[in-house]
């Protein structure tokens, strides 16, 4: 028996009372304050050349210098490479590792507070604490290598290794969250699921990649999100670890956006902010609508 329209109606109505518009007051207040104002202000002060007492408006000139900063396309290059391996890694191993904390194994809750524990760590701390580790000559790294008869690179010295050693930090130290995610999307799959596939005959690889895979898609389009802003804006683990050498081949635009701002060119250093947040934008959005697509046509 269906109830009467009146009765929907009703429903709806109390359903929309529940949460009256002044109750999204403090939420609007502190997001205002803690985001748009400075926002807005950012991007007038990037049209002006200034200091903590006065500022000058000069237009676009800002952006023109900024534009011609010899080593921005390195660390253009730097912070898009950055970002994909450190996202992609961290959807690989996240998976991998929420598959293995779901499954019935011993000391599974003590493993997941392992492996989640390196985020609550500070960036600046693990970024200190690794270089001390990858030093050349007495990190640790090295010396474990060389006992089992393998010389170890200068891992944050040589060019060649320099950013992707700073990437695998990034992905040891945030790792954690991506498992914590891939946890919470395969405990929500129900597990009817597996059974079934289980009856059916599939084997642990076969239910992986046609139960756990699709439907810990969302789980999987959060990871990719969240972890490729991450590598777009890093900045403190890398300069805690290279100061963005040697060189200039660890150089992302963060660190030549600080480094600006450290000569005292801070509407300079405030255009390269702005680029950075148009540049995140341009990247994540069009990521972001094509993932929910494909989630929604699958």
């Amino acid at each position: 028996m269906t109830s009467p329209p009146s009765a929907h109606k009703a429903r709806r109505s109390s359903a929309a009372q529940a949460y009256p518009a002044w109750f999204f007051i403090p939420a609007a207040v502190v997001f205002g304050v803690l985001f748009l104002v400075p926002m807005l202000s950012s991007f007038y002060f990037a049209l002006t050349r200034w200091t903590l007492f006065e500022s000058t408006f000069i237009g676009l000139e800002n952006f023109e210098q900024f534009f011609l900063e010899p080593f921005l396309i390195k660390g253009l290059v730097n912070t898009l490479i950055y970002a994909v391996v450190t996202s992609g890694l961290k959807v690989v191993f996240g998976m991998a590792l929420a598959v293995v904390l779901t499954s019935p194994i011993a000391f599974r809750d003590l493993l997941r507070s392992i492996i989640f524990f390196p985020v609550l760590v500070s960036t600046v701390g693990v970024g200190l604490t690794f270089t001390v580790l990858m030093h050349p000559d007495h990190g640790l790294i090295n010396q474990v290598l060389a006992s089992v008869g393998i010389e170890g690179p200068s891992w944050l010295t040589d060019p060649r290794y320099a950013l992707l050693s700073v990437a695998l930090v990034d992905v040891w130290k945030g790792v954690g969250l991506a498992t914590l995610i891939y946890i919470a999307g395969i405990v929500a799959i129900p597990t009817e699921y597996f059974e079934a596939a289980s009856i059916e005959g599939a084997n642990w690889r076969q239910q992986f990649t046609r139960v756990t895979l699709p439907l810990a898609r969302p789980a999987t389009v959060t990871v990719v999100i969240l972890s490729f802003i991450s590598g777009l804006r890093s900045f403190d683990l890398i300069w805690a670890m290279t100061r963005g050498g040697p060189g200039f081949t660890t150089d992302v635009i963060a660190s030549v956006i600080y480094k600006q701002y450290q000569a005292g060119f801070y509407g300079l250093s405030t255009a390269g902010n702005v680029v950075l947040f148009v540049l995140i934008s341009a990247l994540v959005v069009p990521l972001y609508l094509r993932l929910n697509r494909k989630e929604s046509q699958s």
